[in-house]
């Protein structure tokens, strides 16, 4: 079995969604060594990764929805962003206050926004910069 070297953490409160994130990021991800997380709940997202990187495992980028009940994605990027820098966001929203995500993006916190509902050609065209090992 590989060891899993990457990882890539979907964080939204609908599970349909998750579930279409993940047949969609298989066809772009290579599982053997990249392992895909999702979350409904953005605490336990946060979590994950803390626990992802102590274990020197690579989160290759966190994709958030922007509203969700516990937090809002704008929330949970900054909290990600105060701990991990380097770490790359990307917003996946048919909800989100615009001029939150233009403040995100321009305090460098998010990389990306996708609009839901999104088309999965430009959801690989977004993400493929950010995968270093695309099947």
């Amino acid at each position: 079995m590989t060891e899993m070297k990457c990882a890539v953490v979907c964080v939204d409160d609908d599970p349909y969604i998750l579930q279409m994130l993940g047949f969609q990021l298989s066809k772009i991800m290579d599982q053997s060594y990249t392992l895909i997380e999702y979350f409904t709940d953005p605490n336990q997202a946060i979590e994950n990764i803390d626990v992802l990187i102590a274990e020197n495992i690579e989160v290759i980028f966190v994709m958030v929805d922007y509203q969700m009940p516990k937090m809002t994605g704008a929330e949970l990027v900054r909290v990600l962003k105060e701990k991990y820098p380097e770490l790359k966001c990307v917003m996946l929203s048919g909800q989100a206050n615009r001029s939150s995500v233009d403040s995100l993006k321009s305090e460098n916190l998010l990389e990306e926004f996708i609009e839901k509902p999104w088309n999965e050609d430009e959801l690989f065209k977004t993400l493929r910069p950010f995968i270093s090992h695309p099947k």
